[in-house]
């Protein structure tokens, strides 16, 4: 069974970025962080819903720009340091350690993502995880957004697999009912223990850190 992972916000820490310049960002880093993410999937969702795409690195520095215009407490001289922080992310500090774990029980691990080539593969070469994935898949070859079903598709089309073969690990929660709507057995990482969403596209697990992942039958 390949076990699939979402790049941002499961592996990679999309707040990591403005960590590295909280004291230049000031009082409202971690707001404006907030709003960057937060802006950065509204796009990539309207967007698809309009039948339109822009690359993900488009859409993150877009959505950067506008967080600057609404918070202006935080100087535009950053912009430089933030998107460089953020093609570089920092994994989780468990995301190695699983990762080698699943790959020495010998099971396959890829990523679905929505970000780009270049920005996944900056990302896995800065946390030097190419030797723990089988597959980086991105969403640029069908210039659309999960949770369009048919990025699922990128899955079991490289393995070779049914749907139901498939564990795909998601911080996401939407992420993680798109993919259990098309068939995945899907586990949210729910860190911050965020109430539950989507009561009718359930996960078959729940877990607090991807460490604890490894104590799941999958």
């Amino acid at each position: 069974m390949p076990i699939v992972f979402d790049a941002y916000g499961t592996l990679f820490d999309v707040h990591a970025a403005i960590a590295r310049h909280r004291t230049a960002a000031g009082p409202d880093a971690d707001a404006f962080s907030e709003l960057w993410r937060t802006r950065q999937l509204e796009y990539s969702w309207t967007l698809t819903l309009a039948g339109r795409y822009e690359d993900f690195w488009t859409l993150t520095q877009r959505a950067l720009d506008y967080s600057f215009e609404r918070f202006p407490s935080v100087n535009r001289a950053l912009r430089a340091d933030l998107l460089d922080a953020y093609l570089n992310l920092d994994a989780f500090a468990d995301a190695g350690d699983v990762l080698r774990a699943l790959r020495g029980r010998g099971e396959r691990t890829a990523v679905l993502s929505n970000g780009s080539p270049r920005m996944l593969a900056a990302a896995v070469e800065t946390a030097g995880l190419q030797s723990e994935l089988d597959a980086v898949l991105s969403v640029d070859t069908l210039k659309m957004f999960k949770p369009r079903p048919e990025v699922y598709t990128l899955v079991t089309e490289a393995f070779s697999c049914k749907p139901a073969d498939v564990a795909f690990v998601s911080s996401n929660r939407w992420d993680v009912m798109g993919a259990s709507a098309f068939g995945f057995r899907a586990i949210w990482v729910n860190r911050a223990g965020n109430p539950d969403e989507y009561a009718d596209c359930p996960p078959v697990a729940v877990v607090s850190s991807l460490t604890e992942l490894l104590s799941v039958r999958i």
